[in-house]
């Protein structure tokens, strides 16, 4: 896989694994794993959102974020978050001269009851 579509599956990666959950490399992932379960309120889903913008900022050099919204709230305890961004094909060379804006990375989270 490359380009866009490893970007994408990279960006679920990052913000589906719980830090420390990686033996070798125990600061990799976010902090949304731990968000699970808490009551979906406003103040957990901005947490979420911070969540999210600090684990793409740190791990994923391709991808700028711009935007992050809950883009679906189920019943069935599971949001659809859009991490929309700019994505720099080279950015994991360091060259962030050619950029493609406005691709959405949507990521399936199972965030617990909704209150």
């Amino acid at each position: 896989m490359t380009g866009w579509d490893h970007c994408r599956q990279s960006i679920a990666d990052i913000v589906t694994t719980a830090i420390g959950a990686r033996v070798i490399a125990r600061a990799y992932g976010s902090n949304v794993p731990a968000l699970i379960d808490r009551p979906q309120n406003p103040a957990t889903l901005i947490a979420h959102y911070a969540a999210i913008a600090g684990a793409l900022r740190k791990w994923e050099p391709g991808f700028k974020l711009t935007s992050v919204q809950a883009t679906q709230l189920g019943a069935d305890g599971v949001a659809g978050i859009s991490a929309v961004g700019v994505f720099y094909p080279n950015g994991h060379l360091g060259d962030y001269t050619l950029a493609i804006p406005n691709l959405d990375a949507f990521v399936a989270l199972p965030i617990g009851a909704l209150s």
